[in-house]
């Protein structure tokens, strides 16, 4: 059994610490060998320091410096890659292959690609150049920025390896991670490599650091310091509002994933055209992965009447009949009972009393709930309560103008999906029931379970609060994740040689968008 370091200032060091913690094998629920240590005030003052520092030497690297560093870093994870696939499957029972080796990490150092690549063409940064008045302006890092990853996708999603951590280095600011407490070994490999990568590529000693774990007084004195520039995080509502507190008590800016019940509208028309597929479809989506997805379809509204019934039926033997998943934590699972308890206090039927967990460690029955529209209606806050993991929730409208009242009633969500016949059959309720829902959630889908967030510059993985802190952003979509972790800044009559580069009036790379005197241009001014 080993006390594992903590990285500062681009070395190795003992932690500066009183407590230590284990993680669990969540199918075995037995504890790991390694201790990792909860890290006191003074490792997280060094590590601002340090990240201070190498802010403002980052200030002068280049977009393709950094672009380097970030390709370099991605070939040194896929070097080990089945190293990471192995440890990390230990420290969250999610399956080898295909979804960590197969999905996840190519996903992961794609990612890393793509953020090199908005760093290298520099059109990220909304420079504007306005000759008539020598005024010119464009987005610049926002200083260090504070990375908290989620337990529930350790690479592509990881506080030193995920979209966050990805945007935020590409958008010219040094990273302190704070690792999940859920797979420390696995940060910790991707910590390894991050730092080899900064050495081979002559960046900063506190481009990158890692922790594992502070007390709750100082995780928020930390976020808050005036060397922090910005804070982005996934995980749990609770945890999540805590730091939001801390860091609006100070105006700084924390991007923040939460909760999000996911809302499907199925239509009656799509019922008949083809209800036995969309019941494989939806359980198939909702209990993939034990449902430990922040995009798994957690609420679903009906009908009462035509193919409703026939499909809840067929959704609740399947869910009775399907294995049961390995959930992430004790956490996890203790969270889900007491939300699925809280579902039926407050009304709700379970459909599925006879299911068992019967699977590995960590787990819970797949659970399948019912709740009339006007009962929802009486209580909406009280059946939006996340469940996170293999359950959802069946809500049975008495018609369509209920539907909409239950949909204005939803919280902001990541995403919200309405199924309808293809020939036009439902096209009377969707057109009454989309914009409603379109300004409820970030991303709407048609006829596609929401399960799945695809890495394209289109995406928008974000939302009206509480599914985020911020519905302007995405957490997911290079290069417009870059803004999240920049500022704007402005230049008034200051001499050409003082500019930054994609200011002046020659395009420093010949590829940059700017905009010039009220038009697009990869051209020079003038």
């Amino acid at each position: 059994m080993a006390l594992q370091q903590v990285l500062i200032a681009g070395n190795w060091r003992d932690a500066h610490s009183t407590k230590t913690f284990r993680a669990n094998n969540p199918a075995t629920k037995e504890p790991l060998a390694d201790e990792y240590p909860v890290s006191s005030w003074d490792d997280c003052d060094a590590a601002l320091e340090a990240a201070a520092a190498a802010s403002v030497v980052m200030r002068g690297l280049t977009g393709d410096q950094i672009a380097i560093f970030l390709e370099a870093y991605a070939d040194r994870i896929e070097q080990r890659k089945d190293e990471l696939v192995e440890l990390a499957h230990v420290e969250t029972a999610l399956p080898e292959a295909p979804r960590l080796g197969d999905v996840e990490l190519p996903r992961t150092t794609n990612q890393l690609r793509l953020a090199a690549a908005a760093a290298r063409d520099g059109s990220w940064a909304n420079v504007t150049i306005d000759t008539s008045t020598g005024i010119r302006s464009c987005l610049e890092a926002i200083g260090p920025v504070c990375v908290f990853g989620p337990n529930n996708f350790p690479f592509a999603f990881g506080s030193i390896s995920g979209g966050d951590f990805a945007a935020a280095i590409a958008a010219g600011n040094p990273v302190i991670a704070k690792a999940n407490s859920s797979h420390p070994g696995t940060t910790r490999i991707f910590a390894e490599e991050a730092r080899a990568a900064a050495q081979s590529t002559g960046m900063p000693a506190g481009i990158v650091q890692l922790i594992y774990r502070t007390g709750h007084d100082d995780g928020e004195r930390l976020i808050a310091d005036s060397r922090n520039g910005a804070v982005g995080y996934t995980g749990s509502q609770h945890a999540g509002l805590k730091l939001k507190a801390a860091a609006d008590a100070v105006g700084k800016p924390i991007y923040l994933e939460l909760s999000s019940i996911n809302p499907v509208v199925i239509l009656p028309g799509v019922l008949e055209e083809r209800g036995d597929a969309l019941a494989d479809e939806f359980a198939g989506s909702c209990l993939m992965g034990a449902g430990q997805f922040c995009t798994n379809p957690g609420l679903v509204v009906l009908l009462k009447g035509g193919g409703s019934d026939s499909f809840v039926s067929a959704v609740a033997e399947k869910f009775s009949g399907a294995s049961v998943g390995t959930l992430l934590s004790s956490g996890v699972e203790k969270s889900l009972a007491e939300n699925l308890a809280a579902l039926q206090a407050a009304g709700a039927e379970n459909l599925t009393p006879d299911a068992t967990a019967s699977g590995n460690g960590y787990c819970h029955a797949n659970t399948l709930l019912r709740v009339e529209g006007s009962e929802f209606l009486k209580s909406p806050a009280s059946f939006q309560a996340e469940a996170f993991g293999n359950a959802s929730l069946l809500v049975i409208a008495d018609d369509v103008d209920q539907v909409g009242v239950i949909v204005d009633s939803l919280e902001g969500n990541l995403t919200g999906c309405i199924y309808s016949e293809s020939n036009g059959k439902d096209d009377a309720a969707y057109d009454q029931i989309a914009p409603r829902l379109r300004v409820r959630v970030g991303r709407l889908l048609n006829d596609k379970m929401p399960t799945g967030v695809a890495v394209s510059p289109a995406m928008n993985h974000g939302g009206p609060f509480p599914a985020t802190g911020h519905p302007g952003v995405t957490a997911v979509g290079i290069p417009a994740s870059l803004i999240r972790f920049a500022m704007l800044q402005c230049y008034d009559n200051v001499r050409p040689h003082r500019l930054p580069a994609n200011l002046r009036d020659k395009n420093p790379t010949g590829k940059t968008w700017r905009m010039i005197d009220g038009a697009w241009s990869q051209g020079d001014v003038g």
